[in-house]
């Protein structure tokens, strides 16, 4: 879904009634939560807290928790056949704050997507409000797409997933034949000595292979490229390098791998 989405902050003190488009720029950050609506007639009353629930798990070493986002997906339309708004669902929320912990400070944020853009609300709301998790979600199925429509037939390289594709379909290659063809595709167009592969790739292990097993390597990982397979070049005499065509496309995350330097 492509959305051009931009945050709308609502203030603790503001007391409009109209819907948030129309105000679509209120600021407020970092404010103290207001004090208590005052309920609707014939609403049921709020249930009492129960410190039962469960503990923040465990944060990793070297952190500390510092608050929490609650996504909220709810669209004006529903809002009104709820009897509220937006606004009123956001004042809410600060005031229940503003009892349980009076210290807290809170931050509001309306996400807002295109007429008609379809899906569900909490969705639309985690995507423009970049949250992390669905941010991969929704960048793993654009590159699921894009093995289909952009490389239907050729080879994809995908170095932040470790996997090969051949035409769609998985090469089947073990841990040490992708790091090979790793460590060649990082640097593209240079040829690399066996000894050089022997010493990055199995620096550290007990058994070290002679030239003559990284050959062999070579060959497994060749043979699994199939009729792809002159993408990794033999240079006699020196070693081996990777030749990019057409029909390869690499893949790999924003953050260089640890293997590139």
């Amino acid at each position: 879904m492509s959305l051009a989405l931009a945050p709308v902050r609502t203030t603790a003190t503001a007391r409009t009634e109209a819907p948030l488009t129309a105000a679509p720029r209120i600021s407020g950050s970092a404010i103290r939560s207001a004090a208590p609506l005052q309920a609707p007639t014939g609403s049921a009353p709020a249930a009492p807290l129960v410190d039962r629930a469960p503990r923040v798990r465990a944060v990793p070493e070297g952190t500390e928790a510092r608050g929490f986002v609650l996504y909220v997906g709810i669209d004006e339309t529903k809002a009104d056949v709820d009897g509220t708004t937006l606004h009123r669902i956001v004042e809410a929320l600060r005031a229940l704050t503003g009892e349980i912990a009076p210290s807290a400070e809170t931050y509001a944020a309306v996400a807002l997507a295109p007429a008609g853009a379809g899906g569900r609300d909490v969705d639309v709301v985690r995507l423009a409000l970049q949250d992390p998790a669905a941010l991969a979600k929704q960048r793993d199925a654009g590159e699921t797409r894009a093995d289909a429509d952009r490389h239907p037939n050729g080879v994809i390289i995908d170095i932040s997933r470790k996997r090969v594709l051949l035409d769609g379909e998985p090469a089947g290659l073990t841990y040490k034949e992708f790091e090979l063809l790793q460590f060649l595709v990082l640097r593209e167009g240079r040829t690399i000595d066996r000894h050089e592969l022997i010493d990055n790739l199995w620096a550290g292990e007990e058994e070290v292979p002679s030239e003559r097993t990284i050959d062999v390597h070579v060959r497994r990982l060749r043979s699994k490229l199939a009729h792809y397979q002159d993408i990794v070049r033999t240079v006699r005499g020196v070693g081996y390098r990777f030749d990019r065509h057409a029909d390869v496309s690499i893949r790999q995350a924003s953050t260089p791998s640890p293997d590139l330097y």
